[in-house]
Order: structure tokens, then sequence, then C-alpha cells
């Protein structure tokens, strides 16, 4: 069998570990699937764990998956010991770990080489852990003390063990996302909440979502294949990529993320529709007649949305969507004292965690603070759009194409820090453009002060 994996391998163009993770990772979709037939409760709970388990052994081998034990007991053990600080106990000694497999492994390194490593899944298993700990912590407060989503997410009674293994493994999520929260998790493998049977019928079938999932992990595969070849990062270190123009370094850029974009795209839509098939992705009813079923819970990017996005702004909200929602819920509503406003400090200190969650590589971190400082200056753009008078039109137009412009310029400027890693190639790319991405957020930012205006209100601000 390792014969073929190499052969497979050496025809199109991969290794063979990542062969092996795709092979497993196609499986959560059939696993899924069969799920679907296992009664509801502690058969349920014990069906996500095993096989989550047993798709984790497949892909990575039993050393690695050690590795997943350490914050999943930890968090557990928090939980049991110390609930009034098992939130922050759990946040810090599950960033502690990751970070010194990050390390360890160098897992950038593999990633940027075609490989890959047990890191990854151990990125979103760190989420998950986190996140269940600070909800239980948040079950003994006051409702006064909490905002809606703690309420609505909270766990008044302590998970039992089985319950915790499948909400971490289930549907093999851990290996790309989604994360979601175990109270949505228990009430679908309970069959409680919108996952009972209601006036509206049963669960919807999620046959069709899930087609139309594989159908966009299959064109996104293909775009990735037909892109690669032509734009690869060894190019932003050879010395005829300097000897080029502006505006053609600019492009390519643009290109390069452009084509490492697909990659992704194609992960999250098998995800997609490894939780659809499950049930687990089932979000609700639309409010039309008659009603649609939604399938938010497992929606992890909106491709238009993010290739045209109008504003930096919109970025968080359709790309990784859950992740950037637990990083919203987790981190930066946590840092915002009551009857404050968040402000840029709680924007740079949300990007730093997102930063450390991928590793300690200077591109990361480049990256990240380049995104703070992207998103700001988009924020100023807005402003001055929203303030514009409604009489006049064009100039309300010219603002947004300029919001439109900057927004893709800037990030696919920034993004090659994510793909490359290094500090020096990271710099020497954004110096072979006169760092325009990084001079035009601050030049935004500053001007904000220069020239005021007031923050947009209501439906404007939901929209910031």
């Amino acid at each position: 069998m390792e014969l073929d994996m190499e052969t497979m391998a050496a025809s199109i163009g991969l290794s063979v570990p990542v062969i092996r993770f795709l092979l497993c990772f196609v499986m959560t979709i059939p696993v899924s699937f069969l799920g679907r037939l296992v009664p509801t409760g502690l058969a349920k709970h014990v069906y996500s764990a095993i096989t989550g388990a047993l798709l984790s052994y497949l892909s990575f081998g039993f050393s690695s998956n050690l590795h997943f034990l350490v914050p999943m007991l930890s968090g557990y053990a928090a939980m049991v010991l110390y609930r009034p600080k098992c939130g922050i106990i759990t946040f810090f000694f599950g960033f502690g770990y990751l970070i010194g497999c990050h390390v360890y492994y160098m897992s950038g390194d593999a990633w940027k080489q075609g490989g890959i490593d047990a890191t990854g899944a151990l990125m979103v298993l760190t989420l998950k852990v986190i996140s269940c700990a600070m909800n239980y912590n948040d079950g003994m407060l006051k409702g006064e003390d909490l905002r809606e989503t703690q309420k609505k997410h909270r766990l008044i009674r302590l998970p039992s063990l089985i319950e915790y293994f499948g909400y971490c493994l289930c549907c093999g999520s851990h290996f790309a996302g989604p994360v979601y929260e175990m109270k949505d998790y228990l009430d679908w493998a309970e069959g409680k909440g919108i996952w009972a049977h209601s006036e509206k019928g049963p669960s919807p079938s999620p046959y069709v979502a899930t087609l139309r999932a594989l159908v966009q992990a299959a064109f996104c595969m293909a775009m990735y294949f037909n892109l690669a070849p032509y734009h690869p990062l060894s190019w932003f270190t050879d010395p005829a990529y300097h000897e080029w123009g502006f505006w053609r370094k600019l492009s390519y850029q643009y290109m390069s993320g452009f084509t490492m974009r697909w990659k992704y795209y194609f992960i999250w839509s098998i995800s997609e529709a490894a939780i659809i098939i499950s049930g687990l992705g089932f979000s609700g009813w639309t409010e039309s007649s008659p009603p649609k079923p939604k399938w938010d819970r497992a929606k992890v990017v909106d491709i238009l949305g993010f290739e045209l996005a109008k504003s930096s702004v919109l970025l968080p909200l359709v790309w990784n969507i859950q992740v950037s929602t637990w990083l919203r819920h987790y981190v930066y509503e946590r840092l915002v004292k009551k009857g404050k406003r968040p402000g840029f400090f709680q924007l740079l200190a949300t990007q730093t965690v997102s930063a450390v969650w991928h590793g300690l590589y200077p591109g990361y971190i480049i990256f990240f603070v380049q995104s703070a400082l992207m998103i700001a200056g988009s924020r100023v753009l807005y402003q001055w759009e929203k303030a514009i008078p409604s009489n006049m039109g064009l100039v309300k137009k010219a603002f947004a194409l300029m919001n439109f412009v900057y927004t893709l310029l800037v990030l696919n400027y920034s993004c090659v820090g994510f793909m490359v890693l290094s500090k020096h190639e990271t710099l020497a790319s954004y110096g072979s453009v006169y760092y325009i991405g990084t001079i035009l957020p601050i030049a935004f930012i500053m001007l904000g002060y220069i020239i005021p205006v007031k923050p947009a209100r209501s439906k404007d601000r939901k929209e910031q």
C-alpha cells in the first residue's frame, strides 16, 4: 500500500504524508454520513469519538495523536478542579502547548514545502478545548454580567468525558475545522434544540447542500492545480523578480495570493461537506415561505465574498468564518471593558493571538500586524464614504471603489508574509514595491485623526 501511495503521490506532485492526510480527510464525508444512522445520545458520542480518533491515527500515526490528548485532558482537568478560572487556565496552557509544538516541529516549513504534520489539527483542537472551558466558566456567572453570545453558549453542567471527546473529534472536524460550540454539539448528538422535530418537520435533507460543497471542492482543486505551476513562491527570491517593474511585481503578488487561496478553499469545502452531511452544520430555517434550511454552522469561507470584498473590514466575516467568530467571541469581545467601545488595541491583540495560533514565524506576525493596519485604514475610508451627503452619489461611489482597490492591493501585498514565512523574504517582497501596502494603511489611519468624522451608527456600524 505504501508503494501505491508513493506512485500516486509522485504522479500528482504531492508527498506521501499529504496523500495519506487527504485520503483520511475525504473519508470524513462517508464517516459523517454513516453517523446519521447512529442513535442519538451515548451511541452518537461514542461513534464521534472513536471515528475521529481512528481517522487521526490513520492520518498522523499514534505518536502524533498523543499530542491531542494533552490539551484535551488538561482542559477537562481544569474544568473539574478549578471551575472559576478554568477558561483562562485552559487558554494559556492550550496556547502554550501549541506554541511549543509549532517551535519543535517547525510546521510552517513543512507546509511551505508541501508536507504536513499533526499541528494543523492541534490548532483547531486547541480552539475547541478553550471555548468549552470558557463556556463552562461562564455557566457559573450571573446572566446580567454576560453578553448575549455568552448566555447562548454557556454550559451549566460539566460534560461527561465521552461527550467531551465526541465534541473534540466529531466528524474529523479537528482536521481543518470548522470550530463549533459544545452546546450545539450536545443538542445535535441528543436530538434537541433545532435538531428536534418541530412544526417545520424533521431535520432537513443535507444532500443538495453537500453536493454543492463537493462541486465547489472539485472546482477549487482544479483552479489550484492549474494556477500553482505558474506562480511559485520561489520567484520572490529570484533575481529576475527584482528586475521586474513595479506593476508587474504588484500583479505577481496578487496572483500568488489568489493561487494560494484556492488550496484553502478546497480543504474548507471538504470540511463543509462533512459537517453538512452529518447534520451538525444545520443552523435553522429561513423566514421565507416555504422555509429553507440554513447551513451556516458548516460555512468556513465565502469565496466570492472574500475575493470581491468591498472593504477590508468584511474580510474576517468571510474568511475562515468560524475561527474569526471564535476570535471575536473569546478574544476581541472579552478584552472590551463593560460600557466601553472596542478600539485598535482590541483589534491588534486579536490579530496577535491569531498570528501566534498559526505559529511563531516572522511572516505570520508581520501578516497579522499588517491585517490590523489594513482593517483600521479601511474603516477610515468607510467612515469618510458614509459621511458624504447622499446627493453626492458619484463621490460616494468613488470612495467605495477606492476602498475596494485598497483592500485588493493591501491584502495580497500583506499575504506574501503568510506564504513565505521568513522575515527576509517578507521584507524583500514588501520592499520590492516600496512598502506601498504598509504606507497606505498608516497614511489613512493618520488622516483619520486629521480629518475625523462621526462614527457610523446602527446598521452602518454593524457593517464595520
